[in-house]
């Protein structure tokens, strides 16, 4: 008896491991789908612009030019902002001919009646060469998550977003056989209980 209910208690704690596994895997892994559904489809409607998510665009930093306000690995968050809400000592991304970086404005000048940005890495002994123009900016910096940059890089991947899928619908399906396993239980047990009335 005592060897059954310690299979009992031990089948209860993995139930209940794995329903704790299921709910952090379904809360982590469908907003990740969704987000990266919604960026695939954008790249593919407009294929020469970063795609955006309500307004905010993602970049992850791979060089140290602007720590240690900005460090290299971390996953930046931009948003496009009015010409006029563009201030000195703001932190903008912007087109650097094939890439994007992201630097702090250190000087606004007007030429031709066009604001051109100055703009310098925190990290940098030198300003940047070329100035930028405000049709450049892919945004204004909002906020960062702290050394994540890689692992949201590695889970955009086409192929681990499969596997993300893969695994949910995993999940949801070893739930529903443990939820059926239980329901034939109770049935099996609400009959043994009807037989044994019967016979009583």
């Amino acid at each position: 008896m005592y060897q059954v209910n310690k299979i009992a208690k031990e089948k209860q704690r993995a139930t209940r491991i794995w329903k704790i596994v299921s709910i952090i895997l379904y809360i982590v892994i469908i907003p990740i789908i969704i987000i990266n559904f919604t960026l695939i489809i954008k790249s593919f409607i407009n294929p020469n612009e970063t795609p955006s998510i309500l307004g905010y665009k993602n970049y992850i930093i791979v060089s140290g030019s602007m720590e240690p306000t900005i460090m290299t690995g971390d996953s930046i968050f931009v948003k496009e902002v009015p010409e006029n809400e563009i201030k000195v000592n703001d932190i903008i991304s912007f087109q650097d001919g094939e890439t994007i970086t992201t630097h702090r404005i250190i000087e606004i000048t007007e030429e031709n009646g066009i604001k051109k940005y100055t703009t310098k890495g925190d990290n940098n002994q030198v300003k940047d060469k070329n100035k930028v123009t405000y049709e450049e900016i892919e945004g204004k910096y909002q906020f960062k998550i702290n050394g994540v940059g890689t692992m949201l890089h590695f889970l955009q991947n086409k192929i681990i977003l499969i596997l993300l899928i893969l695994i949910l619908i995993g999940c949801y399906w070893y739930s529903c056989r443990i939820n059926n396993r239980k329901m034939e239980r109770k049935e099996k047990r609400k009959k043994y209980k009807e037989e044994k009335m019967k016979k009583a």
